[in-house]
Order: C-alpha cells, then sequence, then structure tokens
C-alpha cells in the first residue's frame, strides 16, 4: 500500500479539471474546492500504516506474518467478505457515507471487469489483460472509480439515432482504439487516476461491446465537475460538508487513445461488472444510516429526551431500517455466490433487498432528525457567537445546561443540521435516487435474483387436495430491466 503523500503527488500529473463556477482548477490538491476531499483520501492511505486502524483495514496476519488491505483483497471466501464488510462499514461511518468511492471500491470495479470479460468468452488475451490490469492496480494502489458510459442529454437528444452514444470509435490501429465523446456523470474523477467506461458507451467492436480503463491524465481527456456542495467557510458550521465533496462530473475524451490493454470487451449492459460494487455501496448508504441514527441518539441525550416516548419511538423505527439493511449485508457474505474462477461475490438477491429497503427509508430517516432536536437545530450558533461579547453570553443561556456547555451542544446540533438539513445531504439525496437507475431498477434486480417463483408457488399447491396443473414462473425473471429515462428526441424543424 503506498503512502497518503504519495497518493497525493500523483495526482499533480497535469490532469485538466474544470469545475462548475470555479473553473480551470491547476492543482486539485491545493484548490480550495478539492484540496478537502485530498486529504480525506490521503487518510485514507495513511490509516493503513496507523496501528490502531490495523486490525479493521489489513487481513489477520498469513503464516508468514505478512498482512494484507483488505481494500485490495479477491475474495475466495465467505470469512473474506466479512473482513471487508467490516473494514467498509467503519472506513465508510468516518464520512457519515459521505465517501462513497475510494480504491477500495475501484479494486471491486476491476474484480468486476475480470469477471464480465470472462463471462463473455471473448479470446483468451481478454482475460489476461483484465487480470493484468488488477493486479497492477492492486500493486501500486491505484485510484480507479466508475462510469457506467452513459451519453450525455445533448448526445440522446441528437435528431439521427445512430449518433445518440456517448462516444465513436475514430478509428482501430494495432495498438488500441482512438475515441471521443463526452461520458455523463460519475463520481469522484477529479480525485481518482483511472476511470472504468462501460457498456452504455456504445462503441462496439465486432459482436462486442468495447468498455475502457482511460487515465484522468491522459491526452485529450478532460474533466468537467458539478459545481461544489454551497457550505459555510466555517468548519464549525459545517463539519460534515466543508471536508466531503466527491464533485461528480462528465469525462469529454477528444482523440483519446486507449491501449488494447485497456480494453475489454463486454455485454451491452453494465451490470455484470458491478456485481460486488453494489455491495460496497449499500455500506456507503448503511454508514450514512447509521450515522442518522448516532446523531439521533446523541441529541436525544443532549436536548433531554430520554424518557419522551415519541422520542423513543423515532429511535426505534431508525434502529429497525438499519437492523433490516444490516441483516442483508450479513446474509450477502454469508450466503455469497460463487464464480467459476473461485471468487465468491456477496448473494446480490439479499444486496438489493437491502437497497431497496434503505432506499425507501432514507427520507423518513433524514426527517426524524430534523424534526427530533425541534427549532434548535435551525437557531443553534456558531462557535464564534459564543465567543463573541455582545451575544455570547446570552447564547450561553438559551444553550448550556443539563450537562452540556452552549459549545457543546451547539457543534452537535450543527452537525445534525450539516448531515441533514445542507446541500451537502440534497446533492446526496438527488444523486442517489438516480444512481444504478433508482428504486425502480433496484426492484427489477430484484425480480431477476431471486429464484424461488416455481418452488413457492407449486410448493403451495400440496395443501389442496385435488390436481392442480403445474405453475411456471420463470419468465418473471426474464423481463427486461426497465430502461434508464429514455429520452425522445424534439421533431425536427420544419
Amino acid at each position: 500500500m503506498r503512502t497518503g503523500k504519495e497518493y497525493r503527488d500523483s495526482l499533480r500529473d497535469g490532469r485538466r479539471v474544470w469545475i462548475v463556477g470555479e473553473g480551470a482548477v491547476d492543482d486539485v490538491t491545493v484548490h480550495p474546492a478539492t484540496r478537502a476531499m485530498v486529504d480525506e483520501y490521503v487518510e485514507w492511505y495513511d490509516r493503513h500504516f496507523d496501528p490502531a486502524w490495523q486490525d479493521v483495514v489489513l487481513t489477520p496476519p498469513d503464516a508468514e506474518g505478512r498482512r494484507s488491505p483488505w481494500a485490495f483483497v479477491a475474495p475466495t471466501r465467505s470469512d473474506d467478505l466479512r473482513g471487508m464488510g467490516r473494514c467498509y462499514a467503519a472506513t465508510s461511518f468516518l464520512s457519515a457515507g459521505n465517501i462513497t468511492h475510494t480504491p477500495a471500491y475501484g479494486n471491486l470495479i476491476a474484480l468486476g471487469v475480470r469477471d464480465a470479460v470472462r463471462q463473455r468468452d471473448v479470446a483468451p488475451e481478454q482475460l489476461r489483460h483484465a487480470a493484468a490490469y488488477r493486479e497492477q492496480l492492486v500493486a501500486a494502489g491505484r485510484f480507479l472509480t466508475f462510469s457506467a458510459g452513459a451519453a450525455t442529454i445533448g448526445a440522446r437528444l441528437r435528431e439521427n439515432p445512430a449518433e445518440r452514444l456517448a462516444l465513436r470509435l475514430v478509428r482501430e490501429t494495432d495498438g488500441g482504439l482512438i475515441v471521443a465523446g463526452k461520458i455523463g456523470m460519475h463520481t469522484s474523477p477529479a480525485y481518482a487516476e483511472d476511470v472504468y467506461v462501460g457498456g452504455h458507451n456504445g462503441v462496439d467492436v465486432g459482436p462486442h461491446r468495447a468498455t475502457f480503463v482511460v487515465p484522468v491524465s491522459a491526452p485529450g481527456v478532460s474533466l468537467v465537475c458539478r459545481k461544489p456542495a454551497a457550505r459555510h467557510p466555517s468548519a464549525f458550521l459545517a463539519p460534515l460538508s466543508s471536508r466531503f465533496d466527491e464533485l461528480d462530473g462528465q469525462m469529454w475524451l477528444d482523440d483519446v487513445f486507449v491501449p488494447w490493454e485497456r480494453v475489454f470487451f463486454t455485454e451491452p449492459s453494465p451490470e455484470p461488472i458491478a456485481s460486488w460494487c453494489f455491495w460496497h455501496q449499500l455500506y456507503c448508504w448503511l454508514a450514512k444510516a447509521e450515522f442518522t441514527l448516532g446523531l439521533a441518539l446523541a441529541c436525544t441525550h443532549a436536548m433531554g429526551l430520554r424518557e419522551h416516548e415519541p422520542t423513543i419511538e423515532y429511535l426505534v423505527d431508525l434502529i429497525a431500517d438499519v437492523q433490516t439493511v444490516r441483516t442483508c449485508q450479513t446474509a450477502a457474505e454469508l450466503d455469497p455466490e460463487r464464480t467459476p474462477d473461485g471468487l465468491v461475490i456477496p448473494a446480490r438477491i439479499h444486496v438489493a433487498a437491502g437497497s431497496i429497503a434503505l432506499q425507501k427509508a432514507r427520507q423518513r430517516m433524514a426527517e426524524i432528525l430534523r424534526i427530533l432536536p425541534g427549532s434548535s437545530l435551525v437557531v443553534a450558533p456558531s462557535d464564534t457567537d459564543l465567543a463573541s461579547p455582545e451575544v455570547g453570553a446570552g447564547l450561553a443561556e438559551s444553550f448550556g445546561g443539563g450537562g452540556y456547555t452552549a459549545l457543546q451542544r451547539a457543534a452537535l446540533l450543527q452537525l445534525a443540521s450539516d448531515h441533514v438539513a445542507s446541500a451537502l445531504d440534497a446533492r446526496e439525496s438527488a444523486f442517489e435516487l438516480h444512481a444504478n437507475g433508482g428504486l425502480a431498477t433496484w426492484r427489477g434486480r430484484l425480480r431477476r435474483y431471486f429464484d424461488r417463483y416455481n418452488e413457492l408457488a407449486n410448493g403451495v399447491l400440496g395443501a389442496l387436495s385435488l390436481d392442480m396443473p403445474p405453475i411456471d414462473l420463470t419468465s418473471i425473471r426474464d423481463i427486461p430491466l426497465v430502461p434508464r429515462r429514455p429520452v425522445a428526441p424534439p421533431p425536427p424543424s420544419r
């Protein structure tokens, strides 16, 4: 594992980054819109060298006493998934689930690419290239992020259907492909070193969809990231949003050369690549839910509500939501699927059920935390207000007491407000409503993963005393997923 400093240095690679409202960014390690997130990723790397964290982020010692980062394990048994899951849960909680893409997520992308290439039954060198790329990523601790490869809205509205694609193949060479176009929104491109461009990109080579790993710093690559989440300059008032902003963005490719070693043939859907990624994503969603529960518990104590029955009922609702999803994750790890080459995938049926449960519960959980502290959540002061000779004494009287100083209670209230009543929360909510196709697509995934339609339907017939026709509901699994937001272009002008 490389150090945080080595990661920081790797970002000074000449990458071209434009942030909406900020303009061009010469160095993401020092720019005000990106510096804090770079620091967080630096800490992620350095945590692997911290003795206090090593039992969480490193595997147990092998026979020779060597330990490996859970972030880069290729899981072959349920115990591996359990160890990886504990690592994801602990590290994601630190950011309240706001850092969703780390190098650990990149390892899971690389595992998915290798598995998807194997499923496609393509030329042997394809599988060798996919395996070699992952080995290089693990050896260097490189940061890979994921894009489904979807087109931007402008491309999808072109009059000619043949042109409604994200990328076009400029030409094929002996060394690789040259591609051009624009890839729609994906997460953390400003902080990653590589981007996987998935099967929605529209470039076919023979009977296969071509997908790519493209370095962020490659000639012809530009990143256009969304505006930063609005936040107060005071870290006291913005304890989360001042630190965590993944800056989702687009990637533009201007005749970018991709060597064959980084071209991977898959099916047109990126679904097979995401098998492990969905599990990691659910840990990030769960971290947000557990952070919400933790804040609700702390606010219950700080606001003197621990014997208030309606508040206790709110807490029980939050606990039920959290435990439902945690149980799904445990089931996914203890009941894994196995690939032909010996790896294990967290059972997708359990991950899908947990994802649906949490997407349904998310808004209500945030609403409970907004309700629970009462109006104090809205009017809590800052540290500078409490230090002011003009209003400090009055604010201390208003917010102190019950075992808390005004500063302590205000700090907790500001943390809760930033978590569920800030631009950070609004951005994350808007993103997750569309991430992976949203709730409708997750329901489609669960429909496809569930494999007991016939078993259960025919099983209940045994309770009847007459012969019944056999039931076959296999077709339910075969219904295609709902198309993701199809766009109809306007009629041509006359």
